[in-house]
């Protein structure tokens, strides 16, 4: 049985929640171990792993550097897997930064120019990159050259240094805060999806295997079910089934004890935890189901608009617990019958 929301701190911090689709640092370490590093060992994405492909193919046959790729999805679904099996396959080099670490355009011209021919440069967080930055990261991509500004006022002047060739793979979980002339200079563009159940158990089994869990089949795809279709709170889900086995069975994990640690984390056998039930509760208790507007919602659950949209919300739309309207958000008959209403 699941435990009542109210036993549980309604503000905990976002990080701290299992089914948060962000990875602190530690978080990140743990799942470098677990990451493939090869196409064929990658699973699910099939579309995608099928058109990747042929288009590293294409550049091993023609002994080019990969043209630039831009990733996007929601957090947690492999866009950095991604990105280091690229490399991986190419035998290439990977350096890795992220938009906001890139705060002047010195920080950027030192890196391109360290690059060696063929490297990868992984961006992440893309879109967060300043519009001076990314002026600079324009003729970089497409020229390999990165022109520098050398003095000021009338003795300025324009410095063009030569780059070997390398890829840019790009990672976004907004899409839409790319500017136009960025997304354009990539020459392809990965869109990834949610994961489909059995592809999250797949991961589950393998993830097992290289932590030493025992996992029985049926009690993989019990964690899958709650893993909100995303691989690392799947991976994260496990940690926590698994610590549950450790001390109250003999660290096997079964139906039942995968039930019994999940129930006990308040997360219901649809992967709703106690925030996403507080925020339905909260439509439908105060506001009669809806519509209510964005600004009002996140006034009534005290939380930010940009965290409802971009964390809680895209779940609950997926499984057609929510829909937004001209009017505001809405709760369907579907959330309703789920929380017993």
């Amino acid at each position: 049985m699941i435990v009542e929301d109210e036993q549980i701190a309604d503000d905990a911090p976002e990080a701290e929640r299992a089914t948060a689709p962000a990875a602190n640092v530690e978080e990140q370490r743990f799942e470098a171990g677990l990451r493939p590093t090869a196409l064929n060992d990658f699973v699910g994405q099939e579309e995608l792993k099928n058109s990747l492909s042929i288009f590293l193919s294409a550049a091993k046959k023609r002994e080019r550097s990969l043209e630039h790729v831009l990733l996007y999805g929601n957090p947690g679904l492999g866009k950095t897997t991604l990105a280091h099996i690229i490399g991986k396959e190419m035998g290439a080099n990977v350096k890795v930064t992220s938009g906001p670490a890139l705060e002047r355009v010195g920080d950027l011209a030192a890196i391109l120019s360290n690059l060696e021919a063929g490297d990868v440069l992984f961006i992440d967080e893309i879109h967060r990159m300043n519009h001076a930055i990314e002026e600079v990261l324009y003729p970089a991509m497409e020229d390999f050259a990165l022109d520098l500004v050398v003095g000021k006022g009338p003795s300025a002047r324009t410095l063009r240094l030569d780059l070997a060739p390398f890829t840019i793979i790009g990672a976004t979980t907004r899409l839409s805060l790319l500017s136009a002339p960025l997304r354009d200079r990539f020459g392809v563009t990965y869109h990834l999806n949610f994961y489909e159940d059995a592809d999250i158990a797949k991961i589950l089994i393998r993830s097992a295997s290289i932590l030493g869990i025992p996992v029985d089949d049926d009690a993989a795809m019990r964690i899958a079910t709650r893993a909100r279709r995303t691989p690392r709170i799947a991976n994260r889900l496990l940690k926590r089934v698994r610590d549950y086995a450790e001390i109250v069975h003999d660290g096997s994990v079964n139906t039942a004890i995968a039930d019994a640690a999940l129930d006990m984390l308040a997360i219901d056998p649809l992967g709703l935890d106690h925030v996403d039930r507080r925020l339905l509760r909260t439509i439908i208790e105060k506001f009669s189901g809806g519509p209510v507007g964005i600004t009002t919602l996140a006034a009534a659950t005290q939380e930010e608009t940009a965290t409802i949209e971009e964390i809680y919300e895209p779940f609950l739309l997926q499984l057609g617990f929510l829909e937004r309207t001209p009017r505001g958000r809405v709760v369907t008959k579907r959330a309703y019958d789920h929380l017993h209403l």
